[in-house]
């Protein structure tokens, strides 16, 4: 029999025109404790609600224990959920929350009573059978959530953000105990989440999500040491993302400097993407050890660290997490250590947008005619290619040929990178040193003379 307790095959869903989940294939395996991870909109939710039984997909496959489960309704898969909103019985005492399944389904009195004192124990939560639960805490009524979904002994604990409503302190309590509670009962956890710490805290292995696709899937040490786009190194944990180059292998350019890393195989003078974590940029008094220096510009007590923010001797800025502080203003010497450079094949390098050539001053690019010269004959289907800084942002939406709204934005050290999505959701790349903020709507424009015009079919 196979390892993999659920296998997902080629999964994807709509609602209405927005696609939800596009070609999602992984699998968990037995006893695991599995977390999606994305933000808000990514999918992750809806992913879980269709393992559970309540959604539909649209195309593909839930396999559990290797037998198609498509055609069994929820409350007959071997499995249980565990809400954001715990769903508790507030007419019934903690007792008869717990026993509420077992009693449908027919189990005798005798083993409902063994099995609910069983669960309680697990949860911490003896000695309040007889309460009622609107006189328990957010994190006693979440322990009766778990204990209510695993006295039905599931093979699979499907939990939906279920610490989300709890204050810090009790949210990072729970979080030991949900660890612990899986340690003993063995069973498969699958979890969901937006909390990047509560992720690789919990987790055997995350499943990190954005816009309905599957960008990562790996350990929270290979997650957070190792991304593999600028989306996962930005989304988990802090990071330092940078524009470089790769020189040759072992050998890479980024800020104006050239350092050794451990990465091959990218090729020579390729353009890439380099990661590194703010704790991996160490300070020396040692001329012969330093490789670039900075200026100390910002120095904030964070309690187990100080974060600071230097300005590089090549124009740049830099996060760096230490120990020890440096006063504002200091001059100090940095180096990094190739173990700590983590260098990611780039995602794009430019726009590149399908159109219609609509005469010799304007070609037609979502639905919109852009003011750009081209001597192809009109009707002509072609490709425009537009570096991100050859895209401009308008405050003013009548300024702009077609509106947009920020919707992902990086920094990358000494500009901004980012993602416009058109009312039609069509995506726009753009590097600028203009302040935006997600959400932000704004008029787009096409800088004259940044355009490359093709015709499609060459």
């Amino acid at each position: 029999m196979s390892e993999h307790i659920i296998e997902v095959q080629h999964l994807s869903k709509s609602f209405g025109n927005k696609k939800v989940l596009e070609d999602i294939s992984f699998y968990i395996k037995k006893g695991e404790f599995i977390t999606f991870l994305g933000p808000s909109g990514c999918g992750k939710t809806t992913l879980l609600r269709m393992i559970a039984g309540f959604l539909q997909p649209d195309e593909g496959t839930i396999l559990m224990d290797g037998k198609d489960i498509a055609a069994l309704p929820p409350h007959k898969r071997e499995l249980n959920t565990v809400f954001q909103r715990y769903a508790l019985f507030p007419h019934l005492d903690v007792y008869e929350n717990i026993a509420f399944g077992l009693k449908l389904k027919g189990v005798p009195e005798k083993e409902i009573d063994q099995r609910v004192r069983k669960v309680l124990k697990l949860v911490a939560m003896s000695d309040y059978e007889d309460r009622d639960i609107e006189t328990l805490s957010g994190g006693q009524q979440q322990r009766i959530a778990i204990a209510r979904a695993i006295v039905n002994q599931p093979k699979i604990l499907l939990l939906d953000e279920p610490l989300a409503a709890l204050d810090l302190k009790m949210r990072k309590d729970m979080q030991i105990e949900l660890k612990e509670m899986h340690r003993k009962l063995g069973i498969t956890f699958i979890y969901v989440t937006h909390d990047q710490e509560e992720a690789l805290t919990l987790s055997d292995t995350i499943v990190v999500m954005n816009e309905g696709r599957i960008q990562q899937i790996g350990t929270p040490t290979d997650i957070y040491n190792e991304p593999v786009n600028c989306f996962v190194a930005d989304f988990i944990g802090e990071s330092n993302i940078l524009k470089g180059q790769m020189i040759r292998d072992r050998r890479v350019a980024f800020i104006k400097h050239e350092f050794d890393c451990v990465d091959e195989g990218f090729g020579e003078d390729v353009p890439v993407d380099v990661v590194v974590r703010p704790e991996d940029i160490y300070f020396t008094t040692d001329p012969a050890k330093c490789q670039f220096k900075a200026k100390v510009s910002s120095c904030i007590f964070k309690g187990v660290h100080y974060e600071m923010w230097v300005d590089t001797d090549s124009g740049f800025e830099l996060m760096i997490q230490d120990y020890d502080p440096y006063p504002v203003g200091s001059e100090v010497m940095l180096y990094i250590d190739p173990d700590d450079i983590q260098v990611m094949k780039k995602e794009r390098t430019a726009n590149v947008f399908d159109g219609v050539v609509k005469s010799a001053e304007a070609v037609t690019i979502f639905g919109e005619d852009f003011p750009l010269a081209t001597d192809l004959e009109p009707g002509t289907e072609v490709r425009v290619e537009v570096p991100f800084t050859g895209i401009d942002l308008m405050d003013n939406l009548d300024d702009g040929v077609v509106d947009g709204e920020v919707h992902f934005i990086l920094y990358m050290g000494n500009h901004y990178h980012l993602q416009v999505r058109t009312e039609k959701g069509e995506s726009v790349w753009v590097d600028t040193n203009d302040i935006w903020d997600k959400g932000d709507l704004v008029g787009i424009v096409i800088k004259p003379g940044t355009a490359k015009i093709t015709p499609k079919n060459e």
